[in-house]
């Protein structure tokens, strides 16, 4: 993980954290406001410290019990507390905490080591960075133009669009995985990027990158001094993978093995893959192997885009102005 990540990440734990504490003592004003006993009751519970300690230096063979007592009292006053907040209109938890992660309080860390949320987050800010390079924030549902498709194509296209909006809505970690393929120009790209949006929106992680340039930087850290596997741990932990361009990459070994584990693995945790491609069917079959071509065709949803190319059904427009 690269330090400046890190240190991003870490930033956004403690001001979350800061931010619950700061609401936390918002509530306790208020409720103090409005209900003097509550404060009162509250004061004797931020004293129990000191009675207990109080009450071990007294000593005597009673020390026990008078501790106990002290705990009892204090749970009663606890149950008190909650039946006036509840009384005046308040939830009966409205003075705890309400940390975002309850394993580790908004530390980003429990039992010494690093929290699942703030490993979620890391990833997000990884993926931030990545996404950067692509056309995110211009593509979404309400550009996609439908208009550019006639006929039965048009009506194959609109039933996709329906099916692409509605799976972005709906969309879970554990959401099917799609293979989007058709020639050039007829809105691949942009359906994805529209999902990508919606998804993001929604408050999930999604890594969007070239299927050149997801490769390029596994082989890179693979074959780096230290061996390095944070761009493949990224692939993986990352809610929806999105990879583009299936089929412009190099034909290798380590090429290829890297697409069917990248697939298989997530495959395997039941995480979405979106996999867009020029390619057609038949190529398909002839260009990757069997593992791969088996697990595209039997365990993804497949979408075939048709129709002609809208960039240049665009230019044409454009050169019929002028």
């Amino acid at each position: 993980m690269r330090p400046e990540i890190f240190e991003k990440a870490q930033a956004i734990m403690q001001n979350r954290r800061q931010n619950v504490i700061v609401e936390n003592n918002r509530r306790i004003d208020e409720v103090n406001e409005k209900i003097p006993e509550i404060r009162a009751i509250n004061d004797e519970l931020f004293n129990t410290g000191k009675k207990i300690i109080g009450i071990i230096r007294a000593g005597g063979a009673d020390v026990q019990q008078k501790i106990e007592k002290l705990k009892q009292e204090n749970l009663g006053a606890q149950d008190y507390s909650r039946s006036l907040l509840i009384r005046n209109g308040f939830p009966d938890d409205y003075l705890n905490i309400h940390y975002n992660c309850e394993k580790c309080d908004d530390t980003g860390y429990c039992n010494g080591e690093m929290c699942e949320c703030f490993k979620q987050l890391c990833g997000k800010l990884e993926a931030d960075e990545i996404n950067k390079h692509s056309n995110l924030e211009l593509s979404s549902f309400d550009t996609f133009e439908l208009s550019y498709y006639t006929g039965d194509e048009h009506n194959m296209m609109k039933r996709i669009f329906e099916y692409a909006r509605n799976y972005a809505e709906k969309f879970t970690p554990a959401s099917n995985s799609i293979l989007i393929y058709g020639k050039t120009g007829l809105g691949k790209t942009h359906i994805s990027l529209a999902i990508a949006n919606r998804i993001l929106e929604k408050g999930y992680s999604v890594l969007y990158d070239s299927v050149v340039n997801m490769l390029h930087k596994i082989e890179e850290e693979h074959f780096s001094y230290n061996h390095k596997a944070e761009m493949m741990n990224l692939i993986m932990q990352t809610d929806l993978l999105i990879i583009d361009d299936l089929g412009t990459e190099r034909e290798t070994a380590f090429y290829n093995s890297t697409i069917y584990n990248i697939i298989n693995t997530r495959l395997n945790y039941r995480k979405p893959v979106i996999i867009s491609t020029n390619l057609d069917y038949d190529e398909i079959l002839t260009n990757y192997d069997e593992r791969i071509v088996s697990r595209l065709t039997t365990q993804y949803v497949t979408l075939q885009f048709c129709g002609k190319d809208i960039r240049w059904q665009k230019k044409n427009e454009k050169n019929k102005r002028y």
